[in-house]
């Protein structure tokens, strides 16, 4: 069982092997999470999303690129739902966690660092986006050894870690 741990921090700086980055569907950069991504990286992130997604990828899902500059080894990329813009489906929530699990698995990865997908400017409710997050990662089979819940908001943290100390 995946060993899960809070902690408040910067995303960026973390050394895990994989880092999960709250992408959009046209994986050409953006703001928030994706934007300290590929900012940090540098463009051997945006270089290898273009060639690895010339279409992009589709909400829910998840692929990986280089870390670039980053300290991680590489970037599991994965789509939340815009619940702002409608997308409320919570289904793809908690696909955009089995997948980056999946696709560390499909990597060797031990350690993955996620954000708080589709917590930010995409609009999930806080605390449903904090107990989707808590309870996919927990019931999806993975051979991850640690999954890194990353919040750059100590009030978030704060949430996130009475929600892993639930059972």
């Amino acid at each position: 069982m995946v060993q899960i741990e809070v902690v408040h921090a910067d995303i960026t700086t973390l050394d895990v092997d994989a880092v999960v980055n709250a992408a959009n569907n046209a994986m050409r950069g953006g703001g928030g999470v994706d934007g300290a991504v590929h900012r940090a990286g540098g463009p051997a992130v945006l270089a290898d999303c273009i060639a690895r997604f010339p279409d992009g990828l589709a909400t829910g899902d998840a692929g990986w690129t280089t870390a670039g500059l980053l300290p991680a080894r590489w970037v599991i990329h994965t789509v939340g739902p815009n619940h702002a813009a409608g997308q409320r489906d919570r289904t793809l929530l908690e696909s955009c966690y089995r997948r980056c699990l999946e696709v560390g698995d499909e990597l060797g990865a031990a350690s993955l660092a996620f954000p708080l997908i589709s917590g930010g400017v995409y609009g999930w409710p806080i605390d449903d986006a904090v107990a989707a997050q808590v309870d996919t990662i927990r019931q999806t089979p993975t051979r991850v050894e640690q999954a890194l819940l990353v919040a750059f908001d100590a009030d978030i943290a704060q949430l996130l870690n009475k929600r892993v100390g639930e059972r």
